[in-house]
Parts: structure tokens; sequence; C-alpha cells
């Protein structure tokens, strides 16, 4: 076994790797960049080396650098995780040329795989079914618009390499392909640095199932039977689950002899994951990831392997730890991506700091694989991943019951999160049913992403609660500070000399501003809330925690404060409340008319307007990138550009202001 190998990446896959190869008994050293100095995966290792600035062009993809610290730390093996530079061939023969082992395939597989037309043509060799599609070498505007005609609407375009939905865009007629187009290769060649695009037949009800495979240097390949991974946004996987709800023992036999042909077909080593779309009709050969899935730990749990530890030993020149007779398929596992990212805003990427992040509690039906820790800063640079939260049970219930349990549990404030939303998906009746597809999302968007309602009366009593506790012990702390602390006008209750005891706060929720009487008495307070008085007692505990008894009933939340907003955290809820003080502007005023901000944080990638440009609603206007995904700004209404304010090149904050825009007068 290696005695110490180097882990090109960061994030939760870093600290994965690093939990296997500690139990194994080899030291890691870790890279990072200037964002990352601090970083879990930093602290998580043995040895840690800088590799260059945040941006991950100048650090994580930098092939060199991340050689020249393996050097430098007498590592004798890379393990590159996934994204950056796990598919990249140049790297694993970069690795090679340096005598360090790459924990990966073979660099003529991935080349063969890499390119997914090559990919495609190999699998029509092998005798793999593919999708219907063109990929062909013309890659003129022309040749792909004549392709997609051919193939008839609606068609998908994919990046031919890289991976993760990322560059991929649906085009449902001819009018919408030019800009469709543009938009993929912007995408593809900032994610991939390739911005040369594939053509398919875009299925309307596929499910997404994946096979995973693993060989050895020894001529022996298995798989480890099917993942589903259906439920996606942007193209890119929320939800997976093994096995695969709903497969027959026929077609799983199948498409596991199906999928260990294609690994043997490119001569195969290591960790591989083949990606089929399949219908009612049959299955797909759609991808190859020759590298380890985000996903793989469901595929762990249903079989009791470590696909880690399967591939170092591999890589070592080990024999493949089992038979295929051999690999037992246990239970049902289901995993969430927990992601920084808004639903409500089509899932726009996040940024911010987790200034409180509480993860479920892990047993033996429950495991969460975490790359952050409280006090993080989630950056544009990287993928927004926060977290996995992963559930087994003895069946597809049992462990849906156990994910949505670890969901209500998972905490994050400082960040707009998807943890409310992964919440509903879970228990979401079709979902629960197995009535999914990759079209589940967008089909159930309203039910999964409901719009804003007003905040229960109980999250503003919490709100409240939390408030005079907290100020009560300041006045406290204030109190013991006296001359005389037990004077009366020391005292810090609802206590008043010739005045009735009570007190108003003000809340705004949302829109909307509650003001809430509060009544003191011998056993706490009396809340005047909209939807009538009720009574509220409690106490913070030493981590946090709010324990009260709201009308009688017990009720423990976590309340999270930042400035005047409190994050009321209860039963799997956030509740977002701001305390009002006259003396202070009000947060979250509406933006002036006429300006145009950014939604997130980003940098421009493209300025499609001039002032004194007329557009009409819905004309893009500029674009902006975070996290590899681009968003476009679109014009409100028709009218003209007064000005702009933001050139290519140019980083963004949330909020920013990017144009100004005047509405067009209608005619009279």
């Amino acid at each position: 076994m290696f005695s110490k190998i180097l882990i090109a990446n960061r994030g939760e896959i870093a600290c994965r790797v690093i939990r296997t190869a500690r139990r194994l008994g080899i030291r890691t050293v870790a890279v990072y960049s200037e964002a990352d100095s601090d970083a879990l995966h930093v602290r998580e290792a043995d040895e840690a080396l800088a590799i260059g600035p945040a941006p991950a062009a100048e650090s994580y993809l930098r092939a060199d650098r991340i050689v020249e610290a393996a050097r430098r730390a007498g590592a004798v093996a890379i393990h590159p995780g996934y994204g950056f530079l796990s598919e990249n061939a140049d790297f694993a023969d970069t690795c090679a040329a340096a005598g360090i082992v790459f924990v990966g395939p073979p660099a003529a597989a991935i080349y063969a795989m890499g390119m997914k037309s090559e990919a495609k043509a190999i699998m029509v060799r092998a005798g793999v079914p593919v999708v219907p599609g063109y990929h062909g070498a013309g890659q003129g505007d022309a040749a792909l618009r004549k392709a997609a005609a051919e193939i008839g609407y609606p068609v998908l375009l994919k990046p031919s390499a890289g991976g993760g939905g990322k560059g991929m865009r649906r085009v449902d007629g001819a009018a919408d392909f030019a800009a469709a187009l543009a938009a993929a290769r912007r995408e593809a060649k900032s994610a991939f640095g390739d911005d040369r695009m594939l053509v398919e037949k875009y299925l309307t009800r596929p499910r997404h199932v994946e096979l995973q495979v693993f060989a050895d240097t020894h001529g022996n390949f298995v798989h480890l039977f099917e993942r589903d991974c259906s439920i996606q946004r942007r193209h890119q996987k929320v939800i997976e689950e093994a096995p695969a709800f709903g497969l027959t023992a026929a077609r799983r036999q199948a498409m596991g002899e199906v999928a260990v042909a294609a690994a043997q077909a490119i001569g195969y080593v290591g960790a591989g994951t083949i990606e089929f779309l399949v219908d009612e009709d049959g299955f797909y050969f759609m991808e190859m990831n020759t590298r380890l899935q985000v996903e793989h730990p469901v595929t762990e749990m249903v079989t009791g392997q470590d696909l880690v530890e399967w591939q170092l030993r591999v890589a070592c020149g080990e024999k493949l730890p089992l038979s295929q007779d051999r690999i037992i398929l246990s239970g049902h596992a289901v995993e969430a991506r927990v992601y920084a990212e808004d639903p409500a805003r089509d899932f726009l990427p996040a940024t911010g700091r987790l200034v409180h992040l509480r993860l479920p509690p892990a047993d033996e039906g429950v495991r969460v694989d975490a790359g952050v820790r409280q006090g993080d800063e989630v950056s544009i640079h990287y993928d927004p991943l926060l977290a996995k939260v992963v559930a087994h049970g003895p069946d597809r219930p049992a462990a849906l019951r156990r994910l949505a349990a670890a969901l209500a549990a998972f905490q994050a404030v400082g960040v707009a999160t998807n943890v409310a939303f992964l919440s509903t998906l879970v228990r979401h009746p079709a979902f629960v049913a197995g009535a999914i597809d990759t079209g589940f999302i967008e089909r159930h968007r309203a039910e999964l992403v409901p719009a804003a309602g007003p905040a229960p009366d109980d999250a503003l009593a919490l709100a409240c609660l939390d408030h005079l506790l907290r100020r009560e012990t300041a006045a406290a702390a204030a109190a013991s500070l006296s001359f005389d602390p037990h004077a009366p006008w020391h005292r810090t209750g609802g206590w008043r000399l010739n005045l009735e005891g009570y007190d108003r706060l003000r809340l705004r929720d949302g829109k909307r501003e509650v003001e809430i009487r509060v009544g003191y008495g011998p056993d706490g307070v009396r809340l005047g809330l909209p939807g009538g008085t009720m009574s509220a007692a409690g106490a913070l505990t030493a981590t946090g925690e709010l324990r009260a008894e709201l009308g009688g009933r017990p009720v423990t939340a976590t309340v999270v404060g930042q400035g005047p907003v409190s994050t009321v955290l209860v039963d799997g809820a956030v509740h977002r409340l701001e305390v009002l003080d006259p003396r202070t502007l009000h947060a979250g005023e509406e933006v002036p008319p006429g300006r145009l901000t950014a939604p997130m944080p980003g940098r421009v990638i493209q300025v499609a307007v001039r002032p004194g440009d007329r557009v009409r609603r819905g004309d893009t206007l500029m674009v902006l990138e975070a996290m590899k995904m681009e968003h476009a700004i679109a014009a409100p209404a028709d009218g003209t550009i007064a000005a702009v304010h933001r050139a290519v090149g140019d980083l963004v904050e949330d909020g920013a202001e990017l144009l100004a825009f005047a509405t067009a007068e209608p005619e009279s």
C-alpha cells in the first residue's frame, strides 16, 4: 500500500479520501488555493501545500503545480477526487512521466471516453445501444443546426468534453438554436477549456440510471449495481439512490453486462461509471465518467464496500477485493446533495459565510459527507456543494424516512441552501411512489418551491422570545456591574413603576411588518400575535438551542442572530425575521426603479448592449458566471439602456448595480 498520497482536490471529496487513507495508515497531503488556506480539507490532512490564487484555473487546474507539490511532499501517488483534473488524460500522463501513480484509469481510457463523440463511436462498435444523435467532427454552427433539424426537436446540446451538466442546453425549436449554442459553447469553454459540442435527441420522460464498474490490472471486471440519478436541476443531480426503484432483475442483469462490456472495450482500470438514459423501450448509453462519482456513497452503503479503498488497492496493483458473485446488494440508500443555492431564484448559486452550521448526527443508517464547517466562506470560485446526506434502510420507504429526519436536523445560516427544498422533495407523494424521471423537478416545481408565505405564529413567538431572553441576559450582565445590583432600578424583568408591564416589538417578515405586544408575567410573557394571544416561556441552552413552551406546548428551536436579523430554525423550516429598530435603516429596501442589479455574486462574461440601445422585454443585456454556471440578465420590459456600469471580466457582488434602464413610454 502507498505510504503517502496527495489529494488533488478540495471540499468534501478531499475529506472523504483522507478518511479512508487514515484508516489504511496512509499519510495525506492536501493542496489549497489562497481562498482555501483555512479550509476543512487542509486541516484534516497530515500536510498541506499552497498551489496558487483562488481561481481554479490558477490553482486546482494547474497540473504542473500539483505534481511539483507531490514531489516536494514525497507523495508516491495522486488521488484526483472528482472534477478538476480527475478526467484529464494529460494530467494522468504528467503524473506517469514524473514517476507518480495516478489513482485512476489509464490515460488512454480517459482519452477514449473524454470526448463524448468518440466514446459513442466506441460504444456502437462494442454493441452498446446509444441515444440517436450527431457526434461528428464538423463543429460549425451550420453543421450543428442541420444535425438538430435532422434529428428532430427537442434536442440536447452537450459539450463533447466534460460532464456534470455544465454547458448542456435543451433546445425546443430552430428559433432558439443559435442563442442556446452560443451559451453552451461559452459555458463548456469556461468549465472544460473545450467548446466542441454534440447534439442528441432529447428523450421526454427518461430516467438517468448509471452502473458503477471497477476493473484491475489483472483483467478482472465487475459492476457494483446501479444508481438512479433522475432527480436533477440544471442537468445536475440532486438526489441519487441505489438500487434503482422498479428496475426488473432482467434489466438489471442486462445493464450490468453491457456496462462491463463497455469497460472492457476500452481496457479500463479503476473506478468508472457507465451512464444510461432509460425509458420504457430500453436503455441507451449516454457517457462514461472515468472517475469516482459524487454519488458513490449510496453504492457503498448498499454493498458494504469502500470504493476509495478499492481505488487505492487497484492503483497499487492488487486484484479487485471481490469477484462479481460475491458482491451482494443489501437494502436501499438515498443521497441528497446540500448546495449553497436558492431554489426560489432558479437554483442560483449562493455565497456567504456559514455563521451557523449544524450537521445531522451520523449513525448506522445516516452518513454525512461534508467539506465545510461553521465559519467557512462559500465563494464564487468553486462548486457550491456543501455536504451530502445519505440514508440507508432495509427498503426504500425506510431509507426515505431516515433521510427526511436527517434533513430536518440539518441547519445552515449565513448562506442560502436547498435544504428545505430537499426536505419537501423526499416527502413528495410522487417521489415516494417512485414516479420519477429527469423532468421531475420542473414538473413539480410549484409544489417543491412554493411561493414564500408569512411566518407562522410559532416562528414569530420564538424570534420574540429569543430577543427578550438575550436582552434580559445583557441587562443582567450590565446590572451586575452596578454599585447596588439589588436595587429595583436594576431588575431585568418586566417590572415598571406606575406603568403597565408590557412592551412592543416590531418584526419584518418578508414585505410585511408585524407589531407584537409583549406582556410580562411571573412565568414568562404573553405575546399578542397575528393569530391571537400566546403564552411563551423558555431558556437558552449552552449549545445555543432555545427550549421553549408556546401555549403550553414544548418546542425546541435554534435562533441565530446576525445583527437585527434572527433566523429561526424549527421543525426543518427556516424563517428569516428582522427585529426593527426605528433608529436604524431597515434592511431589504426595494431596488429603485431603473436599476438592474446582480442576482448573485459572479463575473461578467458578456455585455450585449451599449448606452442608448433600445431593447425589448426578455432581451439578454448581460451574462454573469458564478460557480461555472451562467445567468442572463434580461430586460424587464421594452425600453432603453441609460447606462452600463460593468465590463466583461468585472467581479460583482450580489445586489451590485449592473445597468440603468429606462422603460419605454406607452404609446398614446
